[in-house]
Order: C-alpha cells, then sequence, then structure tokens
C-alpha cells in the first residue's frame, strides 16, 4: 500500500477493528476524523517499514481510556496533532513519520487523521498487531525502548509530559491522568528511531487491515474468509446471552456468554476482557488466551463486534486467531500472558477450533 485514499478508511477501520480483538476503541468517530482529514488534505502516503532511514523519528499517536466512555466521549478533532507538537518540543526534534501503536479500532485511524494533517507519512506496522489494553504492552517494551516523554491530551487541551524509570510506571500514571480527565485522552509516546522498527514493530498491518476490511465487506461468506485470510479458527457461532460490563480503573472490564447454534447448538462459551478479549472458555475449558487474538465478527455480516458494542441477542461468531511470534516467548508472555492479567493460568494457544 502506497498511500491511504478516503476509499481506503472504511476498509481499514473495519479490518483494525477485527484485529484489534474487541478493544483498540470504536472506530467509527475515529474513521470520520480521517475520512474529513484524508478528504481535506488529500492522501496520506504510506511507508514500509525496510524503507524508513535508519535515523528517522517515529512517533505512534494513540487513544487512551475505556472504550465504554469513548463512543459518548467525543474528541475535539485537536488532541493528537496537540499531543505530537508537545512531544517535539520536549524531544527537541520533530517526527519524520507517524504511526499506530496497535492496529485496532480508532487507534489505527487516529495516525491517519494525524498524518494528513501534518503532512508526515505513516509507516506500514503497529507495535502489537492486535490490541492490548496497557501502555507498557508493546513490542517496543521487549526491546528496551521506553515509553517516555509521554505526552496527555485531553479534549478541553490540558497538557501533561510524563517522564518514568519503567514503562509500567508510565501505564500507571497515564491511567490515572486518563481517570480524571473523564476516561478518554490522546497520547504521543513511545519514540522510536527507524533502526527499531524491524524488531519493534509488527511489519505491514496496515495493509493486512485495509484487505481483511475489504475481503469482509465484499465476501460471500465474510466469516469464513476473514478466518482463512488471518489463518483463524472458528471457536463457535453463538447468540450473546449475558454481558456484564463495568468500567473501573480507567478500562472496560466484563464477561460476554455466548449459546451456541447450529452446529454448536448446546456448547457454552465466556469471553473474558478488559478492554480486549483475553479468554475464551468453552464449556468451562480454555480455548484461547492471550497474547492470541479473540476476535469476535456479527455472524452474518462478519462486521467486528467490540467489548462495548456488544449486546444480548447478537448473533456472533468467535475466532481464534495466532499472535505474532514475538508474544509467545518467554518475555512476550510475562508482558501480555494471562498472568499479567490477573488471571491464574498459563498461556494456551488456540485449541478445538475448525478453520
Amino acid at each position: 500500500m502506497r498511500e491511504v485514499r478516503l476509499s481506503d478508511v472504511d476498509d481499514i477501520a473495519r479490518g483494525a477493528a477485527i484485529l484489534g480483538t474487541g478493544g483498540g476503541g470504536d472506530p467509527y468517530v475515529g474513521k470520520l476524523l480521517a475520512e474529513a482529514a484524508v478528504e481535506k488534505h488529500g492522501p496520506v502516503p504510506v511507508v514500509n517499514i525496510a524503507d524508513v532511514p535508519p535515523d528517522a523519528v517515529v512517533v505512534p499517536i494513540s487513544s487512551m481510556g475505556a472504550p465504554t466512555v469513548g463512543t459518548e466521549k467525543l474528541p475535539s478533532g485537536r488532541e493528537a496533532v496537540t499531543a505530537l507538537r508537545a512531544l517535539e518540543r520536549v524531544m527537541g526534534t520533530r517526527a519524520t513519520h507517524l504511526v499506530p501503536i496497535e492496529i485496532g479500532g480508532v487507534n489505527s485511524v487516529i495516525p491517519i487523521a494525524a498524518a494528513a494533517e501534518t503532512g508526515l507519512p505513516l509507516v506500514d506496522g503497529d507495535a502489537m498487531g492486535r490490541a492490548f489494553p496497557e501502555a507498557h504492552m508493546v513490542l517496543p517494551t521487549l526491546i528496551g525502548v521506553s515509553c517516555t516523554p509521554m505526552v496527555i491530551v485531553d479534549d478541553k487541551g490540558n497538557t501533561m509530559v510524563l517522564d518514568t524509570v519503567t514503562n509500567q510506571y508510565a501505564e500507571r500514571f497515564a491511567r490515572a491522568v486518563c481517570t480524571e480527565a473523564g476516561c478518554s485522552v490522546v497520547t504521543a509516546d513511545t519514540v522510536l528511531i527507524g533502526k527499531q522498527l524491524r524488531d519493534g514493530l509488527v511489519d505491514g498491518t496496515l495493509s493486512l487491515a485495509r484487505k481483511l476490511g475489504r475481503t469482509v465487506r465484499l465476501a460471500d461468506e465474510p466469516v469464513a474468509s476473514a478466518a482463512a485470510l488471518l489463518d483463524g479458527r472458528l471457536l463457535i457461532t453463538g447468540k450473546v446471552t449475558d454481558v456484564d460490563r463495568a468500567t473501573t480503573g480507567g478500562f472496560a472490564r466484563g464477561q460476554a456468554r455466548i449459546e451456541g447454534i447450529g452446529a454448536y447448538r448446546g456448547v457454552r462459551m465466556r469471553l473474558s476482557f478488559q478492554n480486549e478479549h483475553l479468554l475464551a472458555e468453552r464449556d468451562g475449558e480454555v480455548v484461547t488466551s492471550t497474547p492470541d487474538l479473540i476476535c469476535v465478527l456479527d455472524n452474518e455480516t462478519g462486521e467486528p463486534v467490540t467489548t462495548e458494542g456488544m449486546r444480548y441477542g447478537n448473533r456472533v461468531a468467535v475466532l481464534g486467531v495466532p499472535c505474532d511470534s514475538r508474544w509467545t516467548t518467554p518475555e512476550g508472555l510475562r508482558l501480555t500472558g494471562p498472568r499479567a492479567f490477573g488471571y491464574d493460568h498459563d498461556y494456551v494457544p488456540i485449541t478445538g477450533g475448525t478453520k
């Protein structure tokens, strides 16, 4: 992909919302901001990781907060560029490229809007290959890149700069600020230089999101087509019978229960989430766990169903999709495996699904 055109934004948002494992924020508002920016300023150049100069200054821009709040507390549209310019002042240098911190929901399209407004190119990749709920849960942490300096901007223009001794502290302090600001802010942080991108990013995920979104939009069997493209496994098709969800500590936390339909009649699944789906249990047995992707799609249309959008009666298909292999290393699992979220068991690769 050489550029993001207006016609690409909808497909990228759809595909990224699927890859975001239910999180990353509802892409709708971000999509509108990106479409408006691209329509006003023109297409956004996209650069492959291999083509980024080794001394390039690559800045991720993203939202932080609870997705349940983001659907109601709308951004002003100025936060992303405000955060970028403030971070540049702190660093004493200008960004040369922007990149999504995660390929999930709104956080995949906010950088498109910022790139269109600033004229900066966008790197075709992200720092997770999915979405995770906490700021330190990024591949740059595994290679020793600091999340700070981190600039946090709210919808009123309040700006804060964090400088912490570890990335875990950056998450703790940023989450506290985010909660005080109404559980929805925009951040610029985790700055990479060009020679770190191969180890610090997942390559090609912006292109993958566009391809996935287009595939789902055009396919006669969108769920099966999405599973084939992602090498995923179908874990269940069913009806959502209960959603227990609360906004606590700056996150949307809860569980959803699904009763199987069709070939899965009599099967029950429970999904546990913290912004993103983290565990899928079928008849009491864990069949997929973080860091692998648990993607929930509308069973008929293949459209993504986010954790904040899941409702009683939704007919859904749940896919288990392999994560980037770096997340299943001992270091990766310490950062994003089930125990990192307080679950008392080890990582469970995808089991019992059908391709």
